[in-house]
């Protein structure tokens, strides 16, 4: 079953052998600088060599240098809102060849005629979210790039369909059909793991992937920079930015299930400014779903503002606004911890409602000081409101083995979050003698405000001490079964009746400091040190106690208090024997705040996490290829667990604990595994990106969990493969082909569990498990196996002019599985599904 994967990765590895062993071919070295009518040098201007694909952006100072083939070779010049330009030059082998210096002039009419592809590899551009300007091939970890090019091409709609390019990166769950988790080398990602232009935002809404102009993914350990950050890695998404030239888009996708898309995308400068400019995204969506009785509705404005405040100074101002309205679906059901296949079962009450909205304004000021310095302000505000009404969620063991009966209640929640963020980084370059530096110097202050209001049952009339509990009594597997129902019931949302208010206010501050040493041309030591703050007030007020557990009286506050502080090293080592090929290895450690206390009424520490990281990226096909792997080690040696010695109460006495709030930090998990990127450029026409991942996460040390029981959510082996050919390529710029471009995208999740681990230890009496004989034995929890999968998707694309038209089939082979979260989600993924998208570019 897991042969597929494994000959995927012997094939990739082959391509980790550096090319200084194959036969050279006759070389020399163009040379050349680009400026503008002005007389100014033109930066990050695309240079390639019109026949190999290949080619180089020009530095700040206008210059490229790119090796070509002896002979005669055509340079084409491209850079939006520039007039192209192509340039035959002679090229002699083992010599340079110096073109005079070029002049572009500025064309805005035809800005929808230029294409600008990035000539740079994944490994030589830096990424944003690791905050240094460096180049992937100079950083100790793995990070991977996706522009915004493949996410047309995929026709990406959600974050899942983008996804499916990054190994190791995975959706988790879909918990109530309302999001889509994510995770990463066995840990959780969570709103502390997602960015958004830099800035964290709440995930329990699924963001707006057509604004996006790329998506950036550093795997890993990322305290040093972000703090309190799961150990696996963070993503950040980055929307499309304003621009001078005028231009824009207008689009309609269609789909499967009455899926409905109007889109808008315009952008150009205020008016006549040289030094304001704006953009301005917004999408309207709607649509049913292959679940029965689910719909959604969404829309979603980004306004931006660009001003060039000095030659050297930026202030970007960005919005966003989201309001998502969709039906809460947790799935199908289990019974007994057993999937019952179905693709349509739904099991929410008639009235459940999600409703989400969700704004953000970001403010960047970039300033370069000097031609090496920058420093670099970040203000940021995010406000999140939530209001979920629906059924309890059908939980595997409160379903009926026998005849599959379901017992319904209800359940309310009301969530608001208002959300801080104030950052400022400092980066540049210096020597010391013969040594040179990179350096980043910040610190970063945020807080979260949060408000939960949740109901509950109410009281019964009849029943002391009693609560009303049932809405109804339905059986999943015959809807139409005729079941007797209890005499006091639900009757709707309305009657549960408020029972908490949970006021949190989070407050959390960081100085961090980095340094990429570099001892020689091959090697370079990146150091740093990152100290966090995290104060965590929270205040419950009880409007009312019926079967409330911890006997608190209605009307009352109850107030927690807990701060935490943690230091986060970090130092890799990179090693490069030829330029394109890098060697490196790092450590690192993270940490995660822990609730409740231990045994003797203290709070307790945060857990510490160790990861150490090796890999080798590597340049092949003179930059056409990029194949780096990566192999890493995740130790969480402190885990937080249930204290299962004997408590002294207030009489002296001792008994087993009972309260799962009191707690050691005396488990262990450990993460291993291994991950494969490779990506090409374009080619001939083609371009490649593939990749596997391998990820065992584990309970090595526990008193509650087997030893060896793996964590749930994590699948063990994902494989992706996405290709895309022009046609234009191969049939030249005269013909009627040029438009037209096709793709295909599989992705293979294998060895994936949820459910519920079982426990060696029973809370409610604060021993182990045994049998009648007094036997160790474990819970009745079990693990649930999830189905397999492959998806194939395909794709066409023409376009014509300022005409575009894109067409989808997801799902092929109409794969079933699921998304579970425990037992309580078991959402099934889409079947086979078409969409098209018609645009006009302005």
């Amino acid at each position: 079953m897991l042969r597929s994967p494994f000959r995927l990765l012997v094939f990739l590895t082959v391509f980790i052998v550096p090319t200084s062993g194959w036969a050279q071919v006759a070389e020399g070295l163009i040379k050349g600088n680009l400026l503008n009518t002005k007389g100014q040098p033109l930066e990050n201007i695309s240079v390639s060599l019109k026949k190999a694909g290949m080619g180089v952006n020009t530095a700040e100072d206008g210059s490229f240098q790119l090796r070509a083939g002896a002979g005669s070779q055509l340079l084409h010049i491209s850079g939006l809102g520039y007039i192209t330009q192509e340039l035959t030059v002679d090229v002699v082998a083992g010599k340079t060849t110096t073109v005079p210096a070029l002049t572009l002039a500025i064309n805005p009419h035809q800005l929808s005629e230029v294409t600008v592809t990035e000539t740079r590899t994944n490994n030589q551009r830096p990424t944003s979210i690791s905050k240094l300007p460096i180049a992937s091939l100079d950083l100790p970890q793995s990070a991977v790039t996706i522009e915004r090019q493949v996410l047309e091409q995929q026709q990406v709609l959600r974050l899942s369909d983008a996804l499916v390019n990054v190994s190791g990166l995975y959706v988790t769950s879909t918990t109530g059909g309302i999001q889509e988790e994510l995770g990463s080398r066995g840990f959780a990602y969570g709103s502390n793991n997602t960015f958004k232009n830099g800035v964290r935002f709440n995930n329990g809404v699924m963001p707006e992937a057509s604004a996006l102009e790329r998506m950036e993914v550093l795997k890993g350990s990322t305290a040093i920079l972000y703090g309190n950050v799961a150990a696996g890695g963070v993503l950040n998404l980055v929307t499309k930015k304003p621009q001078f030239e005028r231009g824009g888009s207008v689009g309609l996708r269609v789909g499967s299930y009455g899926f409905f898309k109007p889109m808008v995308d315009v952008y150009g400068a205020i008016g006549s400014s040289e030094k304001a400019a704006f953009r301005l995204n917004g999408s309207y969506e709607q649509s049913n779903s292959f679940r029965d009785e689910v719909q959604a509705k969404r829309v979603y404005v980004n306004p931006s503002l660009l001003f060039e405040l000095t030659p050297k100074t930026t202030l970007v101002l960005e919005g966003d606004l989201l309001r998502d309205n969709r039906t809460p679906d947790f799935g199908i059901g289990a019974i007994n911890y057993e999937i019952q296949p179905s693709r349509s079962r739904f099991l929410n009450v008639a009235g459940a409602r999600n409703q989400t909205t969700q704004t953000s304004a970001t403010a960047t000021l970039t300033s370069r000081l000097t031609d090496i310095w920058q420093v670099r302000a970040v203000g940021g505000y995010q406000r999140y409101d939530n209001e979920l009404r629906s059924a309890t969620r059908p939980v595997a063991s409160g379903v009926a083995a026998t005849y599959g009966n379901l017992t319904r209640g209800l359940q309310r929640t009301e969530t608001g979050e208002n959300y801080f963020l104030a950052q400022l980084d400092l980066t540049g370059k210096l020597r010391t003698g013969r040594l040179e530096h990179t350096l980043l110097l910040g610190a970063d202050a945020d807080q979260y405000q949060t408000t939960t209001l949740a109901y509950n049952n109410p009281a019964s009339p009849t029943k002391a001490n009693t609560a009303i509990s049932t809405f109804d009594i339905i059986n999943i597997l015959d809807r139409s079964k005729i079941i007797a129902q209890p005499a006091e019931r639900l009757n709707g949302f309305e009657d549960l009746v408020r029972h908490t208010l949970t006021q949190g206010n989070t407050r959390r501050a960081g100085f961090y400091a980095q340094d990429l040493l570099s001892l020689s041309e091959k090697v370079k030591v990146l150091a740093g040190l990152r100290w966090s703050y995290q104060e965590t007030p929270s205040d419950v007020y009880y409007y009312n106690t019926v079967l409330n557990t911890n006997n608190k009286v209605a009307g009352t506050f109850q107030d927690n208090r807990r701060f935490d502080q943690a230091f986060s090293p970090r130092v890799g080592v990179v090693y490069q024997p030829i330029k394109t090929t890098a060697l490196f290895a790092s450590y690192a450690n993270s940490f995660q705040p822990n609730a409740g206390q231990d045994a003797n009424g203290a709070s307790l520490a945060p857990s510490t996490f160790d990861q150490y990281e090796v890999g080798v990226k590597n340049d092949l096909f003179h930059g056409l290829l990029s194949a780096n792997v990566t192999a890493y080690r995740i130790v969480n040696d402190n885990l937080a667990q249930t204290y299962l010695g004997l408590l002294t109460g207030a009489d002296g006495k001792t008994a087993p604990n009972l309260n799962t709030n009191i707690k050691e930090l005396a488990g262990q998990v450990t993460s291993k595994g291994v991950e494969v990127d490779v990506q090409s450029k374009p080619m001939l026409g083609w371009t490649v990106i593939t990749g596997y991942s391998y990820n065992h996460t584990a309970y090595t040390r526990s008193n509650i969990y087997e030893n060896g029981s793996r964590l749930r959510y994590n699948p063990a082996h994902t494989a992706n493969l996405s290709l895309f050919y022009n046609f234009g390529n191969a049939f030249g710029n005269s013909t009627f082909l040029r438009g037209l471009t096709a793709g295909l995208t599989t992705y293979y999740v294998g060895d994936k569990m949820a459910g519920r681990n079982t426990r060696q230890y029973d809370p409610l009496t604060g021993k182990p498990f045994v049998d009648a004989s007094g036997n160790p034995t474990t819970d009745a929890f079990k693990l649930i196996s999830i189905p397999n999968y492959t998806l194939f998707d395909a794709s066409l694309g023409y376009t014509y002019q300022r005409y575009s038209v894109r067409v989808k089939l997801a799902n092929i082979l109409n794969e079933l599985s699921y998304n579970l979260h425990d037992d309580n989600s078991v959402n099934p993924i889409a079947p086979r599904t078409f969409s098209a998208t018609a645009s006009y570019r302005l």
